[in-house]
């Protein structure tokens, strides 16, 4: 499979561009960059540390897709939505691992893979999916005797809050508990903030140091505590989890799918 990447010399960009290197399943198709970056017409191979493939970093996300069977993007909203766009338009496959989608950008990639295949994630680690199927058991088991708090803890750079994983963790617990996470969500606590509503959902976001990404779903009740972990040691976690993604989609129907369907848990 031909995978190309968008915002291949990012962090993310370099370590799916390694995993691509590196699998016996795919071959590195391209990457791009921002107009005006200084890695255009660079390797993006060797930005990650491998050997040199003679492909260089383009700024033509279109060229990008009609030379690809499937494009991965860890990039930012607007770009996605402008890549769902072109992922529809050449019939090219899409993994789309962004966060801070708004609900009016997640509309926009599901419109999109009407025209073909997007698997979107808040996070691709097998570990977190793992997470996100027992939140939602726990939480469906436990009821509204317990708190559910869900705490999370990034690198000093990331630009969201709280975490897409996090948000989605708030999604499976919501599940659950067969209640609409936006209704329940508590994301701010500051000042005489009252006693604690019974049945919502709280959110804690910690940023510092080089922190990959920690999330924990704690139930609490009077009586005991329950916590579900996760960390990440690695960004490579998420890029093997896009990579095998987004081998799935060959030959797949049109249509948006999670990492819930590439693991059969759905």
């Amino acid at each position: 499979m031909k995978i190309g990447i968008v915002g291949c010399a990012g962090r993310m960009g370099r370590m799916l561009v390694s995993e691509i290197e590196n699998s016996d399943k795919a071959t590195l198709a391209g990457g791009t960059e921002p107009p005006g970056s200084p890695h255009l017409g660079q390797d993006p191979a060797v930005l990650a540390g491998c050997e040199p493939t003679g492909v260089a970093i383009v700024e033509d996300a279109a060229a990008l897709f009609e030379a690809s069977d499937a494009v991965i993007d860890f990039t930012a909203p607007a770009a996605t939505v402008v890549h769902a766009a072109l992922a529809a338009e050449t019939r090219t496959a899409l993994t789309v691992g962004t966060t801070g989608l708004s609900e009016e950008d997640s509309s926009k990639l599901k419109t999109a893979a009407e025209r073909t295949v997007i698997v979107q994630a808040a996070n691709f680690s097998i570990g977190v999916n793992l997470l996100l199927g027992l939140t939602e058991q726990v939480a469906r088991i436990l009821g509204g005797d317990f708190d559910i708090e869900i705490l999370e803890m990034h690198h000093r750079h990331k630009v969201d809050a709280p975490s897409g994983t996090a948000l989605a963790l708030g999604d499976a617990a919501a599940v659950g508990r067969q209640v609409d996470l936006e209704t329940v969500s508590q994301r701010v606590r500051d000042g005489i903030t009252g006693a604690r509503t019974r049945g919502d959902i709280g959110f804690a976001t910690l940023r510092g140091g080089g922190v990959v990404g920690e999330h924990t779903v704690m139930f609490a009740s009077e009586q005991e505590r329950i916590e579900l972990t996760h960390k990440a040691a690695s960004r490579a976690v998420f890029a093997a989890g896009a990579l095998r993604a987004t081998l799935w989609t060959e030959g797949r129907a049109n249509g948006y799918y999670t990492m819930q369907d590439i693991l059969g848990f759905s």
